[in-house]
């Protein structure tokens, strides 16, 4: 970078080309004290004037340095009086809430701080907030993910802008701006700024990688860290186009009820590999109280078991309180379920309604004479019964094990399991379908599938019984 002039140019007209920051917008400033930050804040109040901008400088003390991080606080809250500008300080005692918790020091320290920051942002009515992480932070970050193994999502690396919680925008502008540069632009400005002593400490995986491996392997590439950068950049183009397309293809394709997303594995068969992925990946996100830990072997579990033809109705537990269902051609990924308890409810005379809580299902009922004119019983879900015929009272339960039925228009009796598997039934569709019996016990009806010979309409028949089931799923065989 040849001048402060500049880079300032080249960062105004990043934020323009982004579109980062609109006139009048409130931004509250993430400030550490490093130059990185205090380079950014700088350069946001020299905008401030010409786009009206709100600003707030924000800091937080870890309570990881003692002395070091106090000065470091004061130092920020200096610069912000100097230009004027309200500031807003907190000290989280870090040291004690690792020791508590057990977390990763720098993603417990990363969560407090951007919780302080929401916090910020709300109560002084601001959009943004700004975050100094520049083309090194980038770099660094892209090669960290490779060692680590990633795909085109990781590769994109740190985003320029990510809407977080309640509207509030994350916007990085110094995010093409590399290190060296920032620092000439604080020197020429004849800004203080302070060292933070923890970035020379090997422990770190990140210090690790800036101090170690991206010299070594710049032997071999001068120009790594712009390599890196125009790679990030590339794959976040590319992983944008990709997640517009996998939500496109969803939203067409993936039924979604409650806590259960659905979809046709013939349709899924025919869908190319990279979106197949993407879409398991989607839906497992939606699903999933820890998404990061649904890893490449977790998606391909998924996706072949999806793929087998056989056999054509299983389970598959994926973890997290996930399953993965297959019922003949449709495929059902939900959070785990139990079974519904077992029912039975009578029917009263002149009854016209029942619903069983136990599954959802509602029963509709009808008594008609002869002369009215009636209801076709048009499809499986709908059932006419001679109600002279009928050994009453009627009861409306769960299926048992062993129940038989005489269908009509065959001899003999059918088991109703056999019935269900003739008729692809999905599996669980079938603990909800109810089973309509005779006061002798005898399975007059079952839903969707067969009704029996018992009652049937005559021309003798004189009044008849129709019943309705309305119940969720029944489009899916």
């Amino acid at each position: 970078m040849e001048t402060a002039e500049t880079l300032f140019v080249q960062v105004e007209r990043f934020i323009q080309n982004e579109a980062l920051i609109e006139p009048g917008d409130g931004v509250v400033v993430a400030v550490s004290g490093g130059p990185d930050s205090v380079g950014l804040l700088h350069l946001l109040f020299a905008l401030s004037g010409r786009y009206r901008l709100r600003l707030t400088v924000a800091h937080v003390n870890h309570g990881f340095r003692g002395a070091e991080a106090d000065r470091e606080a004061e130092m920020v809250k200096s610069l912000a009086e100097r230009w004027g500008l309200p500031v807003e300080t907190t000290f989280i005692d870090m040291p004690r809430i690792i020791e508590e918790t057990g977390r990763n020091s720098q993603a417990a320290a990363r969560d407090k701080r951007y919780e302080f920051l929401f916090d910020v942002a709300r109560r002084t009515g601001s959009r943004r907030i700004a975050l100094a992480h520049h083309a090194d932070d980038q770099a660094e970050t892209v090669l960290m993910r490779l060692l680590r193994g990633t795909g085109p999502t990781g590769l994109s690396g740190i985003p320029v802008r990510r809407m977080a919680e309640n509207g509030l925008e994350l916007i990085r502008p110094l995010l093409r701006i590399y290190k060296a540069d920032i620092i000439r632009y604080c020197e020429a400005e004849g800004l203080p700024y302070c060292t933070d002593s923890s970035n020379l400490e090997r422990k770190y995986v990140r210090n690790q990688v800036r101090m170690d491996v991206l010299p070594f392997l710049s032997r071999y590439n001068e120009q790594l860290p712009a390599a890196l950068n125009r790679l990030a950049e590339t794959m976040a183009g590319e992983d944008d186009f990709m997640d517009r397309e996998v939500r496109r293809i969803c939203e067409r394709h993936v039924t979604r009820k409650n806590a259960c997303y659905s979809f046709s594995a013939k349709w899924f068969t025919g869908v190319h590999v990279a979106l197949q992925r993407r879409l398991i990946k989607l839906i497992l996100n939606y699903l999933a109280s820890d998404p990061d830990s649904m890893d490449f072997l977790k998606v391909e579990q998924f996706r072949t078991a999806v793929l087998r033809e056989r056999p054509s109705n299983f389970r598959l537990e994926i973890g997290q309180n996930i399953a993965l269902s297959r019922e003949y051609d449709r495929i059902a990924v939900h959070t785990m379920v139990l079974r519904p308890l077992p029912y039975a409810y009578m029917l009263r005379e002149g009854q016209t309604e029942l619903a069983i809580p136990e599954t959802g299902v509602r029963l509709t009922l009808r008594s008609l004479d002869s002369e009215e004119e009636h209801p076709e019983c048009t499809d499986a879900w709908t059932a006419c019964f001679d109600a002279e015929e009928l050994a009453m009272p009627l009861t409306v339960r769960s299926r048992l094990p062993g129940d038989r039925m005489k269908p009509l228009g065959l001899n003999g009796t059918k088991k109703v399991k056999d019935m269900f598997i003739d008729a692809k039934v999905p599996p669980t569709l079938r603990e909800t379908i109810p089973i309509l019996a005779d006061a002798g016990g005898s399975v007059l009806w079952v839903p969707g599938v067969r009704r029996s010979s018992a009652a049937a309409i005559t021309g003798r028949t004189k009044r008849m019984l129709h019943i309705q089931v309305d119940i969720h799923g029944k489009d899916f065989y």
